[in-house]
């Protein structure tokens, strides 16, 4: 007999995660992945994959390669709206370890996590305010 150790993926999360890639609108939440704490604004698959595309267009020849092949699979995810989802996207996102500082600290940072390896969620970011002496 085999025990399968596969998690279930939350079908509250994933119909959050539908809806965004369907309709191209963006929420505010926050993650509980393994320990860490991952909050930022869920976005579109095909956000995502055209938001990473721009990062490599003005680069070397590999790069825009790599550009073309990321802008490739946006289109093919918008094609793809209304099968199953396994992914969820992020952007402007702050991951926490154990510490009030998030990491990275600085910058636009797109995170793209497994919906089965996601432990928990809220709807609202962490927002960190700077403190006042």
């Amino acid at each position: 007999m085999s025990i399968s150790t596969a998690s279930p993926k939350d079908s509250v999360l994933e119909f959050f995660v539908h809806a965004t890639n369907k309709h191209s609108f963006s929420l505010d939440i926050t993650l509980n992945v393994k320990g860490a704490v991952i909050s930022g604004t869920m976005v579109s698959a095909k956000e995502y994959f055209e938001t990473l595309s721009e990062t490599f267009e003005d680069g070397s020849e590999i790069a825009q390669k790599l550009s073309e092949q990321l802008s490739q699979a946006s289109e093919a995810v918008d094609s793809s709206v209304g099968t199953e989802v396994h992914f969820l996207h992020l952007k402007n996102t702050k991951v926490y370890c154990g510490d009030s500082k998030s990491t990275p600290s600085r910058g636009q940072i797109l995170w793209r996590g497994k919906l089965n390896e996601i432990d928990g969620f809220f709807l609202g970011k962490i927002s960190e305010t700077s403190k006042k002496a």
